[in-house]
This record gives structure tokens, C-alpha cells and sequence, in this order.
């Protein structure tokens, strides 16, 4: 970052750390406790569409990869495109086993990275509900390194429980890294697995 950066309040972008997906689990018990919230054991992973033969091999890895663990319980992984044409991951674990999913959706965001579609990466959520059948999600901005919970309102349409969202922020402030811009939560209306 250079000094025409810093005047002009340009800040250097924040490196992806894909192990913040392991802090997860343990969150996930803070949740629990604070909330009722539990895993669902679905899991998605969002990116801008890309085509060509270097795109298809990658998600050709990746279905192989998740279909692999069927010997132990996984369900094959879908692949759906949403209507802005992203393209959506669903990955599926027991409820009970957290840290498959984890897994599973650290192991997706790795190929891609490391086959150079970094850049169309944009989240990753894990999705939760309550005892009354509500739905929430832990999403993980890629490009920010940091987490947002959405709370969708139940046959609300497209509007969400704010103050279940700052509620669930203010519990997993220790156990997760939060983004602070509250303006980065953005909804993800209709992702698969929530």
C-alpha cells in the first residue's frame, strides 16, 4: 500500500483465511447455548458463475471430492444457479457432525482458490434452527475473512429478524470474527440449505 492509497483512504484488502471456517463448531456451541440454535447439517458455498473446461474440471473435483464421503454417511453435493446467476454448492452432513460440514465447505473453497477462481469466491454459510423451526445462517465473507449472521423472518417474505441478527453478533463476538460493517451483512434470500 502506497502513500496515494493511505490519502486518498484506500485500505489494503484483507487476505481470505479459510481456517476461520474451524472456529465454526465451537461458535456453534455458544449459539446453541445463547439461543437454541442448532446445525442443520447443510452447508453452501456461493461464487459468480465461470465457464470454460478449466471451471468444469474444477467442479469436477469438487463433486468427487464431497460424493467420496458417502461411505460415511455424506449425501452427494448439489450445484444450483440462483436468480442474479450465482452459482450455489449445497453440501450435507449429519446435524450432529459439524465438523464434516466444515470440512466439506473448507475443502470446496480451497479448490477453487488454489484453481485460480479466488476471485469468484464471495460466501460460505452453515445453516441453523431453532426449536420453533426458525432459520438462521452463519455466512462467511470470503473476501473479508470475517462472519455475519442472517436471520430470514419466518413466511416473512424477504425481511429479516435484525434484532435476532445483533443478538446472535453479540453472542459469538469472542468465538467468531464479525464483521463490523453492518453494511456488508447482506441477505442471501433463497440460498440453498437454508
Amino acid at each position: 500500500m502506497g502513500l496515494l492509497d493511505t490519502i486518498l483512504g484506500r485500505s489494503k484488502p484483507v487476505r481470505p483465511d479459510l481456517d476461520q471456517l474451524f472456529t465454526v463448531p465451537s461458535a456453534a456451541l455458544t449459539l446453541q447455548a445463547a439461543t437454541g440454535f442448532v446445525p442443520t447439517g447443510l452447508g453452501s458455498v456461493c461464487f459468480a458463475g465461470v465457464e470454460g473446461a478449466g471451471f468444469a474440471r474444477i467442479q469436477q473435483d469438487v463433486r468427487e471430492l464431497l460424493d467420496a464421503d458417502t461411505g460415511r454417511g455424506g449425501i452427494p453435493v448439489e450445484f444450483s444457479r440462483d436468480t442474479y446467476g450465482y452459482t450455489w454448492l449445497l453440501a450435507r452432513q449429519p446435524p450432529d457432525d459439524l465438523a464434516a460440514l466444515v470440512n466439506d465447505l473448507h475443502a470446496v473453497n480451497t479448490l477453487l482458490q488454489d484453481g485460480g477462481f479466488g476471485p469468484q469466491l464471495l460466501c460460505s454459510l452453515i445453516a441453523f434452527r431453532n426449536a420453533e423451526g426458525r432459520s438462521l445462517a452463519l455466512v462467511y465473507l470470503y473476501k473479508r475473512g470475517t462472519f455475519y449472521p442472517f436471520a430470514p423472518v419466518p413466511g416473512g417474505g424477504e425481511k429479516r429478524d435484525n434484532q435476532l441478527e445483533l443478538q446472535v453478533r453479540a453472542a459469538l463476538g469472542d468465538d467468531l470474527r464479525v464483521e463490523k460493517d453492518l453494511g456488508r451483512w447482506f441477505p442471501v434470500w433463497g440460498a440453498p440449505g437454508l
